[in-house]
């Protein structure tokens, strides 16, 4: 459905910018190139809820990966805070949506279509300048760090190898598993796979692990130990992110560097887990955070406590961003997301290198334009 701006098209809130003129919003459901599991689901598609923002003959794209159920919110709650307004006004757009959905339950859906709707105004408005995203933003680096994200626990040996070696012939040297198969039940398997990670990726690319908060306390220090002679260096979730106390404990007794955050929908979950000294990299996630304004926020309010950020997954989404704040550590290069974005949308980055370069190209925005056929094909709404 999209929502046209009203018959004056003037900008309500009295800026000078050109007002918002519509907003539309879709459904689209991908199935997976393999069944996909972790340490505790499992899964045969990933939903994408895209946004597209119009002023002055630009489209800003947004999206969030989660439930179907965000794109009612877009359309019933978030639409006529955003239509007719300033396009230029992001932050404000903003506060105004994550005011409007405080009853709704702002945690979850509804800050996923916040993180949409946020992040399709901000490339909006960067079309409408002409510029990159990053320039836009800031650029504190010319490029950004990726890390090649899979390593399912529904992989079988033979596809592991293969998805690895995929990522070490792109150059990429630093890649991450799942671990915690099964809420933790499969300690020896996970062993396996870590040791076997290391032996097909080699010695020196960087070995990271993520037990999505399968394990107690415990069983993270002791599968962390088990782990060590593998040179595994990242532990992400050891157990949930709901247990600052549990992720501290963690932290304290292992030599990976913990991270957490991606199911940050606020500001002030960033803040509690930044200065709890839980973790020794934060993660946020655009989709998910409150979108770009938010994300940027996160990454001063770690750069104030001495942490680096990460992006997780959606890596069209986060790489410009990154670019913009000083203390990124790298962005999540993740398999599913790679390839559905691969496959939606033209002008995807090349991570050859282990790095991307957002905005190298000139284009402005995120760079990122519709693949309107292919996105026809698997839309459910």
């Amino acid at each position: 459905m999209t929502h046209p701006a009203p018959p004056a098209q003037v900008v309500r809130d009295g800026r000078d910018g050109p007002a918002v003129e519509r907003l539309s919003v879709s459904v689209h459901r991908v199935p997976t190139d393999l069944p996909g599991g972790d340490a505790t689901l499992t899964w045969d598609s990933t939903t994408l809820v895209l946004v597209e923002a119009g002023a002055a003959g630009q489209t800003g794209l947004g999206w969030t990966y989660g439930s179907a159920a965000a794109a009612p919110v877009v359309e019933e709650q978030l639409a006529d805070l955003v239509v007719g307004h300033d396009a230029f006004g992001v932050p404000a757009a903003n506060d105004r949506m994550s005011r409007a959905v405080r009853n709704t339950g702002r945690p979850g859906i509804a800050a996923g279509a916040v993180s949409a709707v946020d992040t399709a105004l901000w490339d909006l408005k960067a079309r409408l300048l002409g510029l990159p995203l990053v320039r836009l933003l800031g650029a504190a680096r010319d490029e950004v760090a990726v890390y090649g994200s899979g390593g399912l626990t529904t992989y079988d040996d033979t596809q592991l190898e293969r998805q690895l070696r995929g990522w070490t012939e792109q150059g990429i040297d630093r890649v991450k598993i799942k671990i915690a198969e099964s809420w933790g039940r499969h300690e020896a398997r996970d062993l396996h796979r870590v040791r076997l990670t290391r032996h097909i990726v080699g010695d020196t690319a960087e070995l990271y692990v993520d037990a999505n908060g399968g394990y107690t306390r415990k069983q993270a220090v002791r599968v962390a130990a088990a782990t060590a002679d593998s040179g595994v260096t990242w532990l992400e979730e050891p157990v949930s992110s709901d247990d600052l106390a549990g992720l501290r404990e963690v932290r304290d007794a292992v030599a990976a560097d913990v991270a957490a955050g991606e199911y940050g929908y606020d500001l002030p979950y960033f803040a509690r887990m930044a200065a709890s000294g839980a973790v020794d990299c934060l993660q946020a996630d655009v989709t998910r955070c409150g979108g770009i304004t938010v994300w940027l926020r996160a990454a001063a309010v770690a750069e104030g406590l001495g942490l680096h950020i990460s992006g997780h997954c959606a890596p069209h989404l986060h790489a410009h961003v990154a670019a913009a704040v000083p203390n990124t550590r790298h962005l999540e290069w993740f398999h599913d997301h790679v390839r559905i974005e691969d496959m939606l949308f033209h002008g995807t980055l090349d991570p050859r290198g282990s790095t991307v370069a957002p905005g190298a190209a000139g284009e402005p925005g995120h760079g990122l334009t519709l693949n309107r056929a292919v996105a026809d094909r698997h839309r459910t709404r």
